[in-house]
């Protein structure tokens, strides 16, 4: 489908999110693909620059991001503009329209409009506030709101968030970005479970003893302490992307797949998501340690963090689905920094079978087999299985078939491609709803209310000990990264 041509404007413009992510992914979009020469881009900051400074910052941005330099030149010369916001104040979104309108006749356009908040969530709500002011909600055609998570940080703020918000938008109007929905790994999930009748009549509690879903980096906090203060390992990840692999991982088969059918079925899963009890939480935050021979701080002594600070690096969790495909199967999320690597998995393991009659000849242990759904690095999946040792009787052990994305397709889009590609042409299947949204704040309430204890882990480790008890009483551990 190729999307009607539009302006679109990104607010906060001249920040770090918008060089490094969504301008890049415009540009892109504009070299090939349907959405070609489909958009004007208007940057909208506060800094008082010229239409020529900001096409210069953009246009060593994306030299910097290894585009051509050539290319990158003729299409911000003939595609990206620069409104100033001074003060932000209600005059400041006049002449915000003025700029649209005067760009809108200048290149035939027809009040198609997306609007981009590249914010930060306290400036949500005045920018949002403006809008309704300026009557920029409003157009003869369509105008489209996108708004980067978090959203919210905790039950009351995601409510009056959306409040303000449909004062002002139709949710049909409101794409809520969470980039992991954008990465093919994981909208590959959807097409993994429901497209192979090998995989999906075993997708329940009779088949499956646990799963399991890590996102594990090694960096620390790289600078963003004073953000990070504010944060946390479950707002920052376990509430939303978590949350967001948790659905597609245990939701239903939509009947359709479009934005409100797959949204239906996130939804259910949540609402079948039991509120998650101290016990069933451990988090954690990082101490000075060693990861490949070098000396780490703690997270304590990371710039702009407060030296009692006690923000989680790392959150554990045990979750129940109280449903009928669910119900008995435990759910373990973990996530945080400075692990001793970079991994992004979710991993289904199957029950065992009651095959007592190897148990003289198993080498490594009869295990159920176990899938890993790698999201990154080095996308794909392992499937483990039981074989036969050559020449030795009836001894057994485990092997893997493995299946990578970069050996049958190479690079792999970049997931602000695909969401700004679905926002273009008004596709909201891979964006979060309103309900879905204050649902999973919800089930969250007791986890973010300061009240757990944090654990210290040294940096380089693989988190609290306290981590492991969670699975204790399913006779179960971690899996191996």
């Amino acid at each position: 489908m190729v999307p009607e041509r539009h302006v679109l404007v990104v607010f906060g413009a001249t920040g770090d999110l918008a060089h490094r992510k969504v301008l890049p992914s415009l540009f892109r979009l504009d070299r090939s693909g349907p959405a070609a020469g489909r958009a004007i881009v208007l940057g909208a900051a506060r800094a008082g620059l010229s239409d020529e400074e900001f096409r210069a910052s953009v246009r060593k941005s994306l030299i910097e991001h290894g585009e051509n330099p050539e290319d990158a030149g003729e299409w911000v010369s003939r595609s990206v503009f620069f409104q100033s916001l001074g003060d932000t104040g209600p005059g400041a979104f006049a002449t915000l329209r003025q700029r649209i309108e005067s760009l809108e006749k200048q290149h035939n356009l027809y009040q198609h409009r997306i609007f981009y908040l590249a914010l930060p969530l306290p400036a949500f709500p005045p920018t949002i506030e403006a809008f309704g002011a300026s009557g920029l909600n409003r157009s003869k055609g369509w105008t489209r709101l996108v708004v980067e998570k978090p959203f919210g940080h905790d039950l009351t703020s995601a409510q009056s968030l959306n409040a303000l918000v449909h004062r002002f938008f139709d949710e049909q109007d409101v794409y809520r970005l969470d980039h992991y929905l954008g990465k093919e790994t994981v909208q590959n999930i959807i097409a993994f479970r429901f497209g192979n009748s090998l995989f999906e009549p075993l997708w329940n509690r009779d088949r499956i003893r646990q799963i399991e879903i890590t996102v594990a980096e090694e960096l620390g906090v790289e600078g963003r302490g004073s953000f990070y203060e504010k944060a946390g390992a479950v707002r920052d990840i376990m509430q939303n992307h978590m949350m967001q692999l948790l659905c597609l991982t245990a939701m239903e088969p939509p009947s359709v797949l479009d934005g409100n059918a797959v949204a239906n079925e996130k939804v259910k899963v949540v609402q079948a998501m039991e509120p998650l009890r101290p016990e069933d939480v451990v988090l954690g935050q990082y101490a000075p340690g060693t990861l490949n021979g070098k000396s780490l701080k703690g997270y304590r002594e990371e710039a702009g963090v407060s030296p009692e600070s006690r923000t989680e690096t790392f959150a554990a969790a045990r979750l129940r689905i109280n449903n009928w495909r669910w119900q008995g199967v435990p759910f373990f999320l973990r996530t945080g920094k400075r692990l001793p690597r970079k991994a992004t998995k979710v991993v289904v393991t199957f029950k065992a079978p009651p095959a007592a009659v190897f148990n003289p000849y198993i080498v490594c242990g009869m295990e159920g087999n176990r899938l890993e759904i790698t999201l990154q690095p080095n996308e794909g999946f392992n499937l483990s299985f039981q074989t036969k040792i050559p020449g030795q009787g009836m001894k057994l052990e485990t092997q893997e078939m493995r299946f990578r994305y970069g050996d049958t397709y190479g690079a792999l889009p970049e997931a602000y491609q695909t969401l700004m590609l679905d926002v273009m042409r008004g596709d909201r299947t891979l964006f979060v709803r309103n309900d879905e949204v204050e649902l999973s704040w919800e089930r969250f309430a007791g986890v973010v209310d300061g009240s757990l204890p944090v654990h210290e882990y040294p940096a380089g480790s693989w988190g609290p000990a306290a981590a492991d008890r969670l699975l204790a009483s399913d006779a179960c551990c971690w899996t191996d990264l």
